[in-house]
């Protein structure tokens, strides 16, 4: 038996004015999660536990098999973990994004764009190369910076930091974030890092071209998830089990790392709606050669849902059916292959709010061998609610989705 778990993060929306009230998972064309859904088990589940942020990190660590309110530390821990970087005790990581900001007369900040224009990995690699060098010859020795994919990075620090809530950077996009930019202002070291940091990327080759071509310039970096490193029992010795994660981005990726997964290195992943949809579902099926699990997830619905875009989120709910829920499903029916598959979300992120919800999420569990009658559905939030309103005990609890997908219970 092989078991799957596909992510569309942030797919889920409420209703669209300009779609006819339909949400992008209603308008979208995505016939093979359908016939999945109308054959399989249909219900929501709570990945996010009351109190806690809605964000990919709780969530998928919850769709994972992991209760959030017991392995939870942040979500820049596990992006480190992801890139290899093993945290001291007196280390602190923070999720590092370049940002796009602007000031107006009165010195007032506004974040105009919380991923830089979705700036290349490549020029990201080379700003954050001069933001190290900057700080060793200043001699600051308490930050360093590490590069990720795009406009997600790193910031580990040593020893104490200030004692403020940092909020998520695409929580608050094209608004005025004066009063959470001054609470990093506040403190001395962090003053003299930002200022040294803006200074170095204003002047940057990257970004002045950047700027001359029309592209939202990295300007900025925004500090946000931080955390140490987590503790978890791997997967492995959970339930048994051996699996791959397969995803483009460095949150997923750790989250991998810490359950003892495999992590799939697949080639122009990108995480967003031009990533390589082949290569990830190709990585998956590939694992599934020897492996009981691979955990696909696709970034592309998220971002839509946070640049606001109606079109590149019904593309990247259809490029998910048709790219990888479709092959995946049609390789392990030829190979003759027993498998139950999962197709949910991790959050919401409607496109009105562009930023995440803590509503539970639809979610299909399809087994091929067909032992439960199917709900007869198609896959979207209108007609979830309204099957789960006849059902009794249809809303999972999201860590224990794992124990549901997989029939057993944890044996750690």
């Amino acid at each position: 038996m092989k078991f799957i778990i596909v992510v569309g993060d942030g797919m889920g929306d409420h209703p669209i004015k300009e779609l006819g009230d339909k949400t992008p998972l209603e308008a979208a064309h995505i016939p093979t999660i359908d016939k999945l859904c109308a054959a399989g088990e249909f219900f929501l589940n709570q990945t996010v536990p009351a109190g806690y942020p809605p964000g990919s990190d709780v969530a998928n660590l919850s769709l994972l098999g992991y209760d959030p309110t017991l392995y939870y530390t942040g979500r820049a821990p596990l992006e480190a973990a992801s890139m290899g970087i093993d945290l001291a005790p007196d280390e602190t990581a923070f999720r590092c994004n370049f940002v796009t900001i602007s000031r107006d007369d009165t010195g007032s900040v506004t974040l105009d764009d919380f991923a830089a224009g979705h700036i290349s990995s490549e020029e990201g690699h080379q700003l954050i190369a001069a933001l190290n060098e900057t700080l060793s010859t200043a001699g600051a020795d308490i930050f360093t910076f590490k590069p990720g994919i795009s406009y997600r990075n790193l910031m580990v620090v040593k020893g104490d930091y200030p004692d403020f809530k940092t909020v998520p950077p695409h929580d608050h996009i094209e608004r005025d974030v004066t009063v959470h930019w001054q609470k990093y202002m506040a403190d001395p070291a962090w003053n003299e890092l930002l200022t040294t940091v803006e200074t170095t990327l204003s002047t940057h080759p990257v970004n002045i071209a950047r700027v001359a071509a029309g592209k939202n310039p990295a300007n900025m970096v925004w500090l946000w998830g931080e955390g140490k490193m987590p503790s978890a029992p791997p997967l492995t010795t959970r339930f048994n089990i051996s699996g791959t994660m397969v995803s483009a981005v460095d949150l997923l990726k750790g989250l991998g790392v810490v359950g003892g997964l495999a992590v799939a290195e697949v080639e122009n992943a990108t995480g967003y709606i031009d990533t390589n949809y082949k290569g990830k579902a190709d990585a998956a099926l590939s694992a599934l050669q020897t492996e009981d699990f691979a955990f696909v997830h696709l970034e592309g619905p998220d971002e839509a849902g946070h640049q606001g875009s109606i079109k590149d989120k019904i593309q990247a709910i259809e490029d998910l059916d048709g790219k990888i829920v479709s092959p995946i499903v049609t390789e392990l029916r030829e190979r003759g292959e027993d498998f139950r598959i999962v197709v949910t979300m991790d959050h919401f992120t409607p496109i009105a709010l562009r930023t995440h919800t803590s509503e539970p999420v639809p979610t299909i569990i399809y087994d091929s061998r067909e032992q439960v009658a199917g709900s007869g559905c198609t896959f979207n939030e209108k007609s979830c609610g309204q099957f789960v309103a006849s059902q009794k005990d249809a809303i999972n609890t999201g860590y224990t989705l794992m124990n549901r997908l997989l029939m057993q219970e944890d044996k750690a």
